[in-house]
């Protein structure tokens, strides 16, 4: 019993360390939310949608191309408090292409 409880208080603080800070860019300047991802690395913006007002919208945006793992860096944009197209970087769902592949 002893060993499970330390095992689970273990899991407990490995799982904390790796969330990621939510903010909402619409509420941030542009420059404090470039800031916020080049700080923490990688980082979730949520907001709602222009197009639909009771759409939530939330993706993970980040630093460099060191957090996507095998996918793409891409460019993109989110609205902030001062600029409605601020550049920001996403990992890309699409997966590379091999040279074999059609």
């Amino acid at each position: 019993m002893r060993k499970w409880l330390l095992s689970l208080g273990m899991l407990t603080v490995a799982c904390s360390a790796t969330a990621q800070p939510v903010y909402n860019p619409t509420r941030m300047t542009c420059a404090a939310v470039q800031t916020a991802i080049a700080r923490n690395g990688v980082v979730i913006l949520s907001y709602t949608s222009r197009r639909v007002l009771s759409l939530p919208v939330y993706n993970r945006y980040v630093d460099n191309i060191w957090q996507c793992g095998s996918r793409l860096l891409r460019q993109t944009t989110v609205p902030t408090l001062d600029d409605a197209t601020c550049s920001v970087r996403t990992c890309d769902i699409r997966m590379p292409r091999s040279r074999g592949s059609r």
